[in-house]
């Protein structure tokens, strides 16, 4: 049976390949989703992309896949570093959770070196553009 994944994305990162390029590069939105998926179900995994700018609807989508998905992929952008709400929904699962920066977050603004999530997930992969995200699909293929 194939495992199956949850990515998620947080405030903003729908204008990847238009927000600050000289940060997150030019590959929109769309195109880095589908790498995402094509790259999960080259080693075996489904994986459900799901982005959304409110806190709400993600702490929402972490409870809904709690049960039915085997791993997840977040990206929580700036809720990285203030949202002990995402966190408390991340620290209940039972399921391996690997936190993602396409930036190199401390080479960046003071605010962004601190994530609230960090000390709960099995892991961060910060810094290598849109494929710290194939990056972190492996590595929960390998945590599963």
């Amino acid at each position: 049976m194939s495992k199956k994944i949850a990515v998620i994305h947080g405030p903003n990162l729908n204008l990847l390949g238009e927000r600050e390029t000289s940060i997150y590069g030019n590959i929109g939105f769309e195109a880095i989703n589908n790498e995402i998926i094509a790259h999960a179900k080259s080693i075996g995994i489904t994986a459900t992309v799901f982005q959304s700018n409110s806190e709400g609807a993600i702490i929402d989508f972490i409870q809904s896949v709690r049960n039915t998905t085997d791993g997840i992929v977040i990206n929580a952008g700036a809720y990285t570093h203030y949202s002990i709400a995402i966190r408390d929904a991340l620290a209940s699962l039972k399921i391996p959770v690997v936190e993602v920066h396409c930036s190199n977050v401390y080479a960046r603004e003071e605010f962004r070196k601190t994530s609230v999530l960090s000390p709960i997930v099995a892991g961060v992969i910060v810094g290598f553009g849109k494929e710290s995200y194939t990056l972190a699909v492996d590595a929960i293929k390998n945590l599963i």
